[in-house]
């Protein structure tokens, strides 16, 4: 089974990407990988100088967002490419509306920042003049959308993009803890498009009696064939107290001779939940902690579950960070730090080559040790730096298999329409100075496995098997 898990808990948690307000860094959730076409944008980000955005006339977006592009975006850009960008974008966009031979205006940049920001309002004018009054009510508004994702992507880098409202609402909630009027499940949707829940203990779809690996058919009587993962997401997802109805089928494995299971039906009753992102268990004397992503309440969780675990005698530590993509950059110092109890964490190097340095903040809890992490191709990003900081203090034993190699950072830079921008600004390094871009890291010992997440602690992890059996070695 592969795909990306969501944390479903009424809405979208660990996608897209998400850092109102810090510094943050994902993929696999919400970029199971750009190695699957399905995931949009992670990160490592912060808010930047929203103010400096701050106008009211809508069309000045778009020369906002083509002035902070070529301003902030960490490699040079040539003035013709966010005009032709935001020109293709716009004319892809009438084509898809059924508008015959849409024409604007072509603009040839001069170099001029100031005098070809203003081209790319007077290109979004003429198109607003000429074709929005034909595209309804939102004419307007999807052409300047258009024009945004446009000149974003005209740099061709995956993690620059405009983010909307809605996009921004979103990772503000995922941000904040996971706070939704939602059943508490992990989601996946699978190649062939069934959606695949896996609820989470404790919470309303656990106590309904739903199974990890059950296949969703229907949300309230409407049946969720052919439906993107949003779509499924946005009909699970409602008010506290109101009752939500499943209809469900046990996973079959695709190919294989058996046959689906009875139909299951739940009525769940939705609930404000907070979703932890860790998971942590005592396995003899191994203290196994699990972290999903790098969110507002990870580092104190993770120091919780270490404290516990020394408190119950543990010998030795296992991190999981396989499927983790990331999140806020202040969390991956924080754990970092619980194990270096001085030194860089991490680097970042701006577009100019100066280089701000994060440090461990002096707050290690000592005695953590021998310690292995666990690795996949889909742990990226803040995984990264705390899987590559403690490698290259041969702090801990990297097992698995190569990570995902997100080693670049972005900065959120809010619009006055409530959007924002999502600008690569900078790339990082580990305390060894290595780059990771699109390299991933190297574990000490490979253990292939396929990236299924139904894999993930159960008796057929071998990863986890190698990591136990290395722990009890060392530990003797």
């Amino acid at each position: 089974m592969t795909g990306t898990f969501r944390a479903l808990v009424g809405a979208l948690i660990v996608v897209l990407i998400a850092a109102v307000g810090a510094v943050y860094l994902r993929d696999r959730a919400s970029a199971v990988a750009l190695s699957e076409s399905h995931v949009s944008m992670t990160n490592f980000q912060e808010h930047g100088d929203a103010p400096a955005l701050a106008v009211s006339d809508g069309t000045s977006l778009v020369e906002l967002a083509a002035q902070k592009l070529q301003n902030r975006f960490y490699k040079p850009i040539a003035a013709q490419t966010p005009v032709d960008g935001e020109s293709k974008s716009i004319e892809t966009y009438l084509k898809s509306k059924h508008v015959a031979n849409p024409t604007l205006p072509h603009e040839d940049a001069s170099g001029n920042l100031s005098q070809d920001s203003a081209q790319l309002a007077d290109v979004l004018r003429y198109a607003d003049a000429h074709y929005a009054g034909a595209l309804g009510p939102q004419g307007r508004a999807d052409l300047q959308e258009a024009a945004l994702r446009g000149v974003m992507g005209s740099v061709k880098d995956p993690y620059t993009v405009y983010l909307s409202p809605k996009e921004i609402q979103s990772l503000t909630e995922s941000l904040s803890g996971g706070n939704f009027g939602g059943i508490g499940v992990y989601i996946e949707q699978l190649k062939n498009l069934q959606v695949v829940v896996m609820p989470i203990e404790g919470l309303p779809a656990a106590r309904a009696g739903m199974k990890p690996g059950e296949i969703v058919d229907s949300v309230d009587g409407h049946s969720v064939r052919g439906l993107s993962l949003d779509k499924v997401e946005q009909m699970i997802r409602g008010q506290q107290g109101s009752v939500v109805h499943l209809t469900t089928h046990a996973f079959v494995v695709p190919k294989s001779k058996a046959t689906p299971g009875p139909e299951h039906r739940y009525a769940i009753v939705r609930e404000i939940i907070r979703v932890p992102t860790v998971h942590a268990k005592m396995e003899g004397n191994i203290d196994y902690i699990r972290l999903s992503d790098f969110g507002q309440t990870s580092a104190g969780e993770i120091r919780t579950a270490l404290l516990n675990g020394k408190a119950k005698g543990a010998k030795g530590y296992i991190l999981d960070l396989r499927d983790n993509g990331g999140g806020l950059l202040e969390a991956a110092v924080r754990i970092s730090s619980y194990f270096i109890p001085q030194g860089t964490i991490v680097s970042t190097i701006k577009r100019d080559g100066s280089k701000i340095t994060q440090e461990a903040d002096g707050d290690a809890i000592g005695g953590l040790s021998p310690l292995v992490i666990l690795v996949n191709g889909y742990t990226a990003s803040a995984s990264e730096i705390t899987a590559g900081a403690l490698q290259d203090y041969h702090l801990a034993t990297l097992i698995g298999t190569k990570t995902f190699g997100k080693g670049v950072v972005q900065t959120i830079y809010d619009l006055p329409n409530d959007g924002a921008l999502k600008i690569t600004t900078a790339r990082y390094v580990t305390p060894l100075g290595r780059d990771i871009q699109h390299k991933g890291i190297m574990p000490d010992i490979v253990v292939p496995q396929n990236p299924d997440p139904m894999l993930i602690d159960t008796p057929r992890d071998k990863q986890l098997a190698v990591a136990k059996a290395r722990l009890s070695k060392l530990i003797r």
